[in-house]
């Protein structure tokens, strides 16, 4: 009879010493099988949250950084010399990094207007005050493959999108959303006059200073209103695609979304070179600003599209390094899960602690349990050797015998300790440790844009008998009571069959 046979007949033969070690190995297989199935889920809500948020990335003051500096260092921050953006150079050198898909940066523009009319929501309207009733916002492209487009953000419903002279040469043809043009009568290839509209209050208004009643230019009570008129032509329309509702039950969450979608449909694209100059008529007409001035203050927005989820740390940390102004940094899309989902990422880490602690708990139950067994069975196993038989088989047979008991609690834990996981979980979530979490948002429009809250999170979490969760709780199950059986193993080579037959 081979060792195989002879560890199948112990199992069936020794009932109750194969009940105790099966009971011993279902019950702590339960509480491995148990926490693994939690982690597990932890890690596919944040894989999937992620991976539906994007791979975007942008560069952005690290304000945290910066109050902590100023609180600790305030003379450092008494003039704006600390302020410097990152250079295009420095945009560029990143935007050529391996991780990158494709970037593109931005110029912005704000102009106020009185003809030309913005969309408002049907639940009510948006009120600028000061002199001009309407805003649109001006969003500079520096390639003729719009990001917003490529990303689904907008689809182009009539017209065409810029060409390569277009963006080069910063021509006057620009891209509005199709609730705009219905407002104001525009179709494709009609030129409109934006009315650009803005306050200049003079040094002694910013002062405070005020005219005597014989000064002939008391009459002066307010700022100085300036409009002049800036051209452009249309050469498309897009239509936003809106992000679905979030599913919170918090009505400010919803609210946010309209808030978001009404900043995109009043958007108008235009090439850099054509929102730049928008800016510098208007800080030369209306704010008085001069040329070399308002030059210096471009800022750019740019977003980085990864070819991949998985290279954003990689890509985070090479970006950094290459951005001169320690107070900015590298910020993904995805970073918001980080903020909302504290009591998730708390539940993946007690969960992976108390798979740390079942495992060592098991080795040493299931370790004294076989070397007691062993012990008991030393006659039997010094029969064996003084018959001949080899070393390495008998311990072959303890293994067997310890595989086809471990396998079948282990099976059988695969199934109860995922029940117990969603019990569990349930229970979890349910606490004000989880719950309490607040939510956060970040309220700039375009890729980076995300309605994400806590709530949608648990939501998302879901205990399930997923690939992962089986493979990975067989792997620790069979390795801890193979790992557990290694040192009772040497047992079987100290004996000395001679001194056992005496």
């Amino acid at each position: 009879m081979n060792f195989w046979q002879r560890g199948l007949k112990s199992v069936t033969r020794r009932k109750g010493r194969s009940l105790i070690l099966f009971l011993v190995i279902f019950i702590l297989g339960n509480v491995i099988a148990g926490a693994v199935s939690i982690e597990q889920s932890t890690k596919n809500v944040e894989e999937a949250t992620k991976k539906k948020m994007g791979a975007v990335a942008t560069v952005e003051m690290d304000y945290e950084r910066l109050d902590k500096e100023q609180q600790k260092n305030p003379e450092k921050f008494e003039n704006d010399d600390w302020y410097q953006q990152p250079t295009l150079k420095e945009y560029e050198a990143i935007g050529n990094l391996p991780y990158v898909k494709y970037y593109d940066y931005s110029i912005s523009g704000y102009s106020g207007l009185n003809k030309i009319k913005s969309y408002t929501p049907d639940d009510g309207g948006i009120s600028y005050g000061g002199s001009y009733k309407y805003q649109q916002t001006w969003k500079g492209v520096n390639r003729k493959e719009i990001v917003d487009l490529e990303e689904g953000l907008i689809k182009l419903v009539e017209g065409a999108v810029f060409s390569d002279k277009d963006i080069e040469e910063g021509s006057s043809n620009i891209l509005i959303s199709k609730e705009v043009a219905e407002l104001n009568n525009l179709s494709v290839g009609d030129q409109v006059i934006f009315d650009v509209t803005g306050e200049y209050y003079s040094d002694m208004m910013m002062e405070g200073e005020t005219t005597t009643d014989d000064d002939e230019s008391s009459e002066a009570t307010g700022p100085e209103v300036v409009t002049f008129d800036f051209p452009a032509t249309v050469i498309g329309i897009f239509s936003v695609v809106k992000k679905e509702a979030s599913k919170s039950t918090d009505p400010n969450d919803n609210s946010n979304n309209e808030w978001m979608a009404t900043e995109q449909i009043n958007t108008i694209y235009a090439p850099n070179k054509l929102v730049k100059e928008l800016n510098r008529q208007m800080n030369e007409k209306i704010w008085k600003i001069p040329e070399e001035i308002s030059e210096d203050n471009d800022y750019y927005q740019v977003s980085y599209v990864l070819k991949s989820t998985d290279d954003l740390e990689a890509f985070r940390e090479e970006a950094n390094a290459l951005i001169s102004n320690e107070y900015f940094q590298i910020r993904a899309s995805s970073d918001q899960y980080d903020q909302v989902a504290g009591g998730m990422k708390k539940l993946g880490k007690i969960s992976g602690y108390v798979v740390w602690a079942a495992v060592i708990a098991s080795l040493l139950i299931i370790s004294l349990m076989v070397l007691l067994f062993l012990r008991d069975r030393k006659h039997e196993l010094g029969i064996y050797l003084a018959l001949g038989e080899n070393r390495g088989k008998i311990i072959g047979q303890i293994v067997v015998e310890l595989l086809l008991t471990s396998a079948l609690a282990l099976i059988l834990a695969l199934i109860t300790g995922n029940f117990l996981a969603s019990t569990m979980s349930n229970s979890l979530l349910q606490m004000d440790w989880f719950s309490s979490n607040q939510d956060m948002y970040y309220y700039n429009t375009g890729l980076m844009s995300s309605n994400l809250t806590a709530a949608d999170v648990q939501e998302a979490y879901q205990v399930s008998f997923s690939a992962g969760y089986m493979i990975s709780f067989l792997l620790i199950g069979i390795g801890t009571v193979l790992l557990s059986a290694a040192l009772p193993l040497l047992y079987i080579l100290r004996l000395n069959p001679k001194k056992i037959m005496m």
